[in-house]
């Protein structure tokens, strides 16, 4: 199995915690300071070397990206131009020197769920490569998943899976799906949302994952799970049953921005760490 050169974002559901401002701009899309919540993860690829990175979007999201991502806006750089503010334009171009960027709309077709946007870039993966798959609204700071994720295939490459983890405080385990071990760190079962005393460990799963095409296997019509939804997870808990699926610990620190109130601590953090303004946050914030 080749190692992955290709990269899957998916930013495909509803986002219906986010309505109204998700019926017209795709959750991803919102900022962490002044760039949206996907290009992190776009980053985070290309440090990883990956070469083409895959965009699964809704119908409505679709043009979105690929505007962002291929719009030079020269209008705007040529009025920064003649007002001496070419600099500017710099985080533009930035965005233009990003590798291959292809967005595709997910397959209406397909059931709802997190597995669907995964098979909807069937076509655009080879059936000898592994490839990287990130959920958008899964940010990590001060690390590259992706890379790691390429590290642990090159010593692994019996691997058929590799998935990303964060410990979490035995408190917080009811809000995650807890991952199983066997063997050391191979994948046993991820356990979702378990009661203290139930969970198997403190370590929990998000959406940075390596896969090979063995999980196209088990992502289709006839293995919805929970609300009859196509759930990547149940995939590779399914591969896990039969192959070598291995856990990832990362380095960095893991943040969902799925619903407005983690959207709105992490992108806190981001600006704390990474923004001029960050004292002025903190002062007005009574954080001295």
């Amino acid at each position: 199995m080749r190692r992955p050169t290709k990269a899957i974002i998916t930013d495909a559901g509803y986002a219906s915690r986010y309505l109204p401002i998700a019926k017209t701009i795709p959750k991803a899309m919102l900022p962490l300071g002044n760039r949206p919540i996907i290009q992190l993860a776009v980053e985070e690829c290309i440090e990883a070397g990956i070469k083409e990175i895959i965009i699964v979007a809704t119908p409505e999201g679709k043009p979105i990206y690929e505007d962002y991502f291929n719009n030079a806006v020269n209008h705007i750089r040529k009025q920064l131009r003649a007002q001496g503010k070419d600099e500017r334009y710099d985080a533009v171009r930035h965005v233009l020197d990003f590798p291959k960027i292809r967005v595709i709309q997910q397959d209406p077709a397909l059931p709802y769920g997190n597995g669907s946007p995964i098979v909807s870039a069937r076509d655009y993966i080879a059936d000898d490569e592994a490839f990287l798959v990130l959920y958008s609204d899964d940010v990590v700071f001060d690390s590259s998943d992706a890379k790691k994720l390429i590290e642990s295939f090159d010593a692994n490459p019996n691997a058929k899976a590799i998935i990303m983890a964060q410990e979490v405080d035995a408190s917080q385990v009811d809000k995650y799906g807890i991952i199983s071990l066997k063997d050391g760190n191979k994948l046993d079962n991820i356990i979702e949302k378990p009661t203290t005393d139930a969970a198997p460990s403190t370590l929990a799963s998000y959406g940075r994952y390596l896969l090979t095409p063995e999980v196209f296997k088990y992502l289709n019509n006839n293995n919805t799970g929970l609300d009859d939804e196509l759930w990547t997870v149940d995939a590779i808990t399914s591969i896990a049953a039969n192959d070598d699926v291995y856990v990832v610990t990362t380095d960095g620190e893991w943040m969902t921005t799925g619903d407005p109130k983690n959207y709105f601590l992490a992108h806190l953090k981001y600006v704390l760490d990474h923004e001029d303004y960050a004292d002025d946050v903190r002062q007005a914030l009574g954080d001295n």
